[in-house]
């Protein structure tokens, strides 16, 4: 089996991907490990990251692909349900399902001459001219060590699927991102004991700001530089929020937009009336008893270890390099190796569909273009080893792994848009038409 492009992986990215190579008539094969299209948001698929109570962090009506937007009838931040089925009828409309081969496992990749020779798990071996890889960056869980010895249960959330499992347990949720504070919340409403533990201080956004969501009311702003943003925002925060050092939590030791900001709005509400307790970093475990660098301690039946994923691609990974965050130019090309890409893998303070989308039309111009010998195909191949453009919007960005690789999302659309106008690529598709789609399926027929 030959073609030009393969495609690793039918999440959002991959369906992205396999959306923007049809529109440009370039020919693909899809492989899936899973049954069905869908990703990490398909909560049945073994070894996710989803669970029952996991919403979009973004909002519908800035989440959605290009010319295919979110059904009006979703709510301002759909349920994980809502976002598989999102995903799966755009790869119905658009006549990707069908070209997907599921339950197909990659089982690695390696360059053969100019080419990559593609193995999957069953033994079967293809040649493409290029690999775009779309594996996801929430598969493969980062653990740290609990110090001491505790003699309870010690598992990570890409465990944990629903507020039933704490019944009757003292649970410790340790981490600061947003599956961290939504798992808490679960905690708080079923489990005898739940407190978060947090090493450092967050800013907290509330999903909605005057009735709308907040990333709307933040959008209205992002025309201002980004400290000057910060600058403006904090204040506000501070009044719509209040002081988190009152609940126990600590001070953000960092400005605004420098680490990922949490949007939640119930964790306040949980912390408020008692149903949690907030907790600064482990010092030590013994037995059942926890002891946290304030001083305090408590005894815990669960520690739940929210505490993120790392950017591992062990169908490439000799290829792809750091696995905390792959050095590729924008985010998907790859700088030493002609021919492969990884979308999926960006890290940012936005929503991650539109910025998939793009990264997915830029590859997508530059196959079609290069293909003609174009001169913007050469152009981006020049820039692809040359050029290392400042994502960082005059912020400076914290230390820890999961911001090295970080950008700001408007200084990268920004970016991206100065780059199609240069090179002539659309970053985006039209408006889906029923009328379109038959034709397609009828040319391939």
């Amino acid at each position: 089996m030959s073609s030009t492009v393969c495609i690793i992986g039918a999440g959002p990215a991959g369906l992205a991907v396999a959306r923007a190579l049809t529109e440009r008539g370039i020919d693909y094969v899809h492989l899936e490990r899973h049954r069905a299209a869908g990703g990490a948001w398909d909560i049945d698929n073994p070894g996710g990251p989803m669970y029952e109570s996991a919403h979009f962090i973004s909002s519908r009506t800035v989440s959605g692909f290009s010319g295919y937007p979110m059904p009006n009838d979703y709510p301002d931040y759909p349920g994980h349900a809502q976002i598989l089925q999102y995903l799966r009828s755009f790869a119905d409309a658009y006549g990707l399902t069908e070209r997907i081969r599921f339950d197909t496992e990659v089982a690695g990749i390696a360059l053969d001459g100019a080419e990559w020779r593609v193995t999957t798990t069953k033994g079967e071996e293809s040649l493409h001219q290029c690999v775009i890889v779309c594996t996801g960056s929430q598969w493969h869980p980062n653990i740290p060590e609990v110090p001491g010895a505790f003699d309870g249960e010690v598992r990570h959330s890409q465990s944990f699927r629903s507020a039933s499992e704490f019944a009757g347990k003292r649970v410790l949720i340790v981490g600061g991102g947003n599956s961290a504070c939504d798992i808490a919340c679960d905690a708080a409403r079923t489990a005898d004991v739940a407190s978060i533990s947090m090493r450092r201080g967050y800013w907290f956004i509330p999903k909605h700001v005057f009735g709308v969501p907040s990333d709307i009311v933040g959008g209205k702003g992002s025309f201002l530089p980004k400290r000057l943003e910060s600058a403006v925002l904090q204040p506000l925060l501070r009044l719509l929020v209040g002081d988190p050092t009152r609940l126990g939590l600590q001070k953000p030791d960092h400005k605004l937009f420098e680490t990922h900001p949490v949007l939640n709005s119930q964790l306040m509400h949980y912390l408020q009336h008692g149903d949690i307790t907030a907790r600064p970093g482990i010092q030590h475990a013994a037995g059942r008893t926890v002891y946290f660098t304030d001083g305090a301690s408590d005894q815990f039946d669960l520690i739940l270890m929210a505490t993120g994923y790392r950017h591992r691609v062990p169908v490439a990974q000799e290829y792809f390099g750091d696995e905390q965050h792959p050095d590729l130019y924008l985010n998907f090309a790859s700088r030493q190796y002609a021919g492969l890409f990884g979308v999926g893998f960006i890290e940012t303070n936005s929503g991650a569909y539109q910025l998939f989308d793009q990264q997915a039309h830029l590859i997508a111009a530059h196959l079609s273009d290069g293909a003609r010998g174009g001169e913007a195909a050469r152009s981006f191949q020049h820039r692809i080893h040359t050029d290392h453009p400042d994502m960082s919007n005059g912020l400076r960005f914290d230390s820890s792994p999961r911001h090295r690789g970080y950008v700001d999302a408007d200084a990268y659309a920004k970016y991206l848009r100065s780059l199609s106008r240069e090179l002539g690529w659309p970053l985006q598709s039209p408006p889906f038409s029923v009328a379109d789609a038959d034709s397609r399926a009828a040319v391939r027929a």
